[in-house]
């Protein structure tokens, strides 16, 4: 039976807004929301999947560890994916009793069996990291990254002296060790005043302060800024005869191995040993010398933990079981607007001071209009913020008793206040169809967009513009070097982060070099030499890479624009379709509707960006720097010779990239997948070519390299 359409389009909106919050939060350690509004639309989207599978995408935060890698470390691929664990929002006792519920079900114990025995430790809140020791000497240490690639970050790793650079005792011969780079109190208010006495910028909290050090390029200044890490899990092992069999026997180890672990934790029998420690750390926390945001159940027998085994990007022998968050009352003072790096208007509550989770708040985000319509929100009402340990607050509910009699209660509307325009560069504002957020249509226009447009144009999978990357275009836009390093270390400062997506452009436009991406091109070697840390062979580069992107394809052309809902295959499905960059712009929204895969969500998007004056100007300056493809003819039915086979890449080819060779099979009717099966027709196989390949020998598969590849291609 088909899903309604109201809730396909719910779903696609959940998948978007969790990964792009969880992009802030992992990746950017920048959160735009409370945990608690990630969880609530987290399990809403699982439990929506769960009732309609069909809605149920590869790309869903429910099926994946979320999070990239950040320019500027060298990537790491984890030998043992680094997965999250379920979280258990119910912050009462009956989140544990639900768990043991879970643990008990699936391994089908009934109520005369004895109680499982559990291991129960505290959820840091910190920066996750995996240390690789090779004959006990610490010779890797990277952080989580999106599960499978993460960040170089060993020489900041080694100033850690917490963190032993050589085990202790008989060792094992590989050993990966994972848990949380965090910052103690003390530690905190220590390096605040450091700050203060330098004049330099104090930070928020722990959590920002450690990520932000972690992130540093300079390891000397990773060493000034005291870390500490606790050890609770670890990755791959190799080489451990007597390896322990319980998760409490590890950590055991792990101490005799000379490495931190928290004293905290404790050994419990079934969900009434659960509900104790939960409660009484609870009533610790306030004493604690660091934070946490909840605690962590784990099974505690390694061989139940394998019976039980994952589901999805979860484990189902452990949960995090999380505290109630912390409110406070103040009152608004205001209602601004503020425009995100991805168009998203977001209304924020100016507030009267007030202190709440740990910092003084001045602002708290609203989500959108009809939250604030919902919660019946007016400039003077006494309302209630929540933090607790969360970055960025949030107006949870009002306190009618409190409002001032005679008020006006006009039901507030952001249309009103900004009367229809974009605050930033008055282009119109929009609010497609099934959507709660208000954006603005000026994608390639507004400032507050800027620096996302360039970093998203510039990417490997659009434009391809080597070397461009954040700390280059904050130069290029006008953020100066203190600007940035304020934002990355400072991140849920109240006074940047009010509303979660915000306006960070805060300098002149006179010093800025590019205000819209045409100006990339008409950058100069004297101008990108003169920037920080760019001399003449680096510029040079630059310039090269961008005189290389004008040749290029309709729909990495398409993809590059960052239009709201084109992706990668849609903007390949619109090429195909219409052939031509001026057949798309010409073609009305039922013409659009034709496109494979294209809906009326993606239609009215694509209509209102490219119908914008603005945007097309953009559009044609780019085409006169000289950005050029092949067009087609619409619709063509070009044979397909490879139609129906599928193929597998793996491994680093002589000549071409990955997406290179994507993008020939693709032409060439092949679909690429990402893992082998009975079903693949071809292995594509590289230099160090990993598990890809020994699936494909043990299926007998047929494998080729790059030369029959192309030979391949060539013949067909």
């Amino acid at each position: 039976m088909p899903v309604d359409e109201k809730l396909q389009q719910r779903a696609a909106w959940l998948r978007e807004v969790l990964q792009q919050y969880a992009h802030q939060y992992y990746v950017l350690d920048e959160p735009t929301v409370p945990d608690a509004e990630y969880d609530r639309l987290f399990q809403e989207l699982e439990a929506l999947e769960q009732a309609h599978p069909d809605l149920r995408t590869a790309d869903s935060p429910t099926q994946r560890v979320i999070g990239r890698v950040l320019d500027g470390f060298a990537s790491v691929r984890h030998q043992v994916p680094m997965l999250s664990i379920h979280t258990e929002t119910d912050t009462t006792a009956e989140g544990a009793r639900a768990f043991d519920r879970r643990v008990r079900k699936e391994l089908g114990l009934s109520e005369a069996d004895a109680a499982i025995e559990y291991e129960a430790e505290l959820k840091f809140d910190g920066l996750a990291m995996n240390l690789r020791y090779e004959q006990g000497v610490l010779v890797q240490a990277a952080t989580r990254g999106d599960g499978e690639i993460g960040e170089d970050v060993t020489q900041n790793i080694r100033t850690i002296r917490q963190i032993p650079l050589r085990l202790q005792g008989k060792v094992p011969a590989v050993l990966e060790v994972r848990g949380e780079v965090y910052m103690r109190h003390d530690a905190f208010e220590k390096l605040n005043n450091m700050q203060r006495q330098q004049g330099a910028k104090t930070f928020v909290n722990p959590r920002n302060a450690a990520a932000g050090t972690v992130r540093q390029l300079d390891p000397q200044i990773v060493a000034k800024r005291p870390l500490s890490f606790f050890a609770y899990a670890w990755g791959e092992i190799a080489g451990w005869a007597d390896q322990p069999s319980t998760h409490d026997g590890m950590l055991k180890a792990f101490a005799a191995f000379g490495l931190p672990v928290d004293p905290h934790r404790t050994v419990v029998q079934g969900p009434e040993g659960l509900i104790e420690f939960h409660q009484r750390i609870e009533q610790q926390r306030g004493e604690l010398p660091f934070d946490i945001d909840g605690v962590v159940y784990k099974v505690n027998s390694l061989a139940l933990q394998q019976e039980l085994g994952f589901l999805s990007r979860e484990p189902r022998w452990a949960v995090a079981h999380k505290y109630p968050p912390q409110e406070q009352m103040t009152v608004v003072r205001a209602i601004d607007v503020q425009v995100g790096r991805t168009g998203k208007l977001t209304p924020v509550a100016k507030l009267e001071p007030v202190f709440v989770g740990g910092v003084t708040v001045t602002n708290a985000t609203m989500h959108n209009e009809d939250e604030v319509q919902r919660k019946d929100v007016h400039v003077g009402d006494t309302v209630v913020v929540r933090r607790a340990g969360d970055v960025i607050p949030e107006v949870v509910s009002v306190v009618l008793a409190r409002r001032p009699a005679g008020m006006d209660v006009t039901p507030w509307s952001l249309v009103q206040q900004l009367g229809g325009r974009c605050p930033v560069c008055e282009s119109a504002i929009v609010r497609e169809e099934g959507e709660v957020d208000w954006r603005c249509s000026g994608g390639l226009f507004c400032s507050a967009q800027r620096q996302q447009a360039i970093l998203h144009f510039a990417q490997r999978k659009a434009m391809n513009i080597d070397g461009l990357g954040e700390k280059l275009v904050d130069q290029l836009i006008g953020i100066s070097s203190s600007e940035e390093a304020d934002r990355a270390e400072d991140e849920d400062s109240a006074a940047l982060t009010a509303g979660g997506e915000q306006h960070e452009l805060n300098v002149g436009e006179t010093q800025a070099l590019v205000h819209t991406l045409p100006d990339l091109y008409a950058l100069t070697l004297g101008q990108l030499a003169g920037l920080d840390r760019m001399g003449q062979r680096s510029a040079q580069n630059i310039l090269d890479a961008l005189e290389k992107s004008k040749q290029t394809t309709l729909p990495r052309f398409l993809f590059a624009l960052g239009i709201r809902h084109v992706g990668e295959s849609t903007a390949k499905d619109l090429a195909k379709h219409f052939g031509s960059l001026e057949r798309i712009m010409a073609a009305t929204q039922e013409q659009l509707l034709e496109v494979e895969d294209v809906g009326p969500v993606v239609a009215q998007s694509l209509h209102t960006f490219l119908s914008q004056p603005h945007n097309r100007e953009v559009i044609r300056q780019l085409r006169a720097a000289g950005i050029h493809w092949q067009d087609q003819d619409p619709a063509a039915d070009h044979p397909k010779p490879l139609a129906g086979m599928t193929f597998v890449l793996t491994g680093t080819l002589p000549t071409l990239s990955r997406e290179e060779a994507k993008e020939k099979l693709e032409a060439a009717g092949a679909k690429v997948s990402g893992s082998v099966s009975k079903k693949t027709s071809y292995v594509v196989a590289g230099a160090e070519a990993g598990s890809k390949l020994a699936k494909a020998q043990e299926l007998g598969v047929a494998v080729l390299d790059e030369a029959a590849l192309l030979a391949l291609l060539e013949s067909n």
